[in-house]
């Protein structure tokens, strides 16, 4: 039985708690907050301080940091892997290299594995990228995410000061889309791809033009898009913007030879993001066990994670009942 912590409890906390329940080679040890522990309710498993989790060293096979890539996982990553072997889905693209360093030498330094990135982008679609870029050297790959709520994108809106909730839905440009599916030449770039929709609950007295200019100026997130901000009542959030639904889309064109063309597409369309990603973790969190009880240690990403490893089922019968 693989013994498992969830670092944070939030939407994806609460996901990753789900996908462990429908594991049965898994199971849920301890939740780590920041939060008072009385104040967190699970579905059976202890709470624990997060300035406690050194208490569970030899208690916990894998640690699956459930934090936001905007402030929490450049302190937790490293911080999490001089305990544990970790998981977590950061997903700020231009500062991956950068994480992927610091996580690196944290968990080379004590020895332990530590998975980043692995959600469904970077993660699921890191690894079609590259299948698609296998099959057909001769093309070029686009990736486009939404429509649907972006988790990461709507905490960073929620640390503003002066901002009480906020969801940000990140939308294809359905004409770009289209170009790209029929092979026809298109410009794309971060504005000509997707657009961004931003639903705020301002704070009594906040200044909303200065949040607006804080959301539609923010580097990595919003300032390379056309951003729309609407503010919002609570009620009206609660009401119409209560689900947490994303998906997005992965297209591969090439040619095998001149005037032969072809096109591979990967869809996802997700009723609930968070219960999604967490179902991602949790298969990492698998693989990271195995591969850390073979003695491999410092940062890695889903491009050294094999389907074996990753499968509940061992590779008999993986080749019995998928081949």
């Amino acid at each position: 039985m693989i013994r498992v912590a969830i670092n944070g409890y939030g939407n994806l906390g609460r996901g990753v708690e789900r996908a462990i329940a429908e594991n049965d080679d898994m199971e849920l040890v301890v939740v780590f907050t920041r939060r008072d522990p009385a104040s967190v309710h699970t579905l059976g498993a202890p709470v624990v301080l997060l300035e406690d989790a050194a208490e569970w060293v030899d208690k916990v096979d894998v640690c699956l940091n459930c934090g936001g890539s905007a402030t929490d996982l450049e302190k937790q990553g490293p911080a999490a892997a001089e305990f544990f072997h970790t998981v977590d889905s950061f997903d700020t693209h231009a500062k991956i290299p950068g994480y992927f360093a610091m996580v690196d030498a944290a968990a080379t330094y004590t020895g332990h594995l530590a998975l980043i990135s692995t959600g469904w982008d970077p993660g699921l679609f890191s690894m079609i990228r590259v299948l698609g870029d296998a099959i057909l050297p001769d093309g070029a790959s686009t990736t486009f995410w939404g429509p649907g709520v972006s988790q990461g994108h709507s905490d960073a809106i929620r640390r503003i000061e002066g901002v009480v909730d906020a969801r940000q839905y990140t939308i294809p440009v359905p004409e770009t889309v289209a170009a790209v599916k029929a092979g026809a030449e298109v410009e794309l770039t971060a504005r000509s791809m997707h657009r961004r929709e931003c639903y705020v609950v301002a704070a009594e007295g906040a200044d909303r033009d200065r949040i607006e200019v804080e959301i539609t100026d923010m580097p990595d997130y919003f300032a390379e898009y056309d951003t729309t901000v609407h503010f919002i009542t609570a009620e009206e959030m609660a009401e119409q913007h209560s689900g947490l639904p994303h998906g997005g889309a992965v297209i591969r064109r090439g040619a095998t030879s001149e005037g032969t063309g072809h096109r591979i597409a990967f869809e996802l369309e997700l009723d609930s993001n968070p219960e999604f990603t967490g179902s991602i973790l949790v298969a990492l969190g698998r693989a990271v066990a195995r591969k850390a009880a073979r003695g491999e240690s410092g940062a890695r990403t889903d491009f050294d994670i094999t389907l074996a490893d990753l499968s509940p089922h061992d590779p008999q019968e993986l080749r019995a009942h998928w081949l």
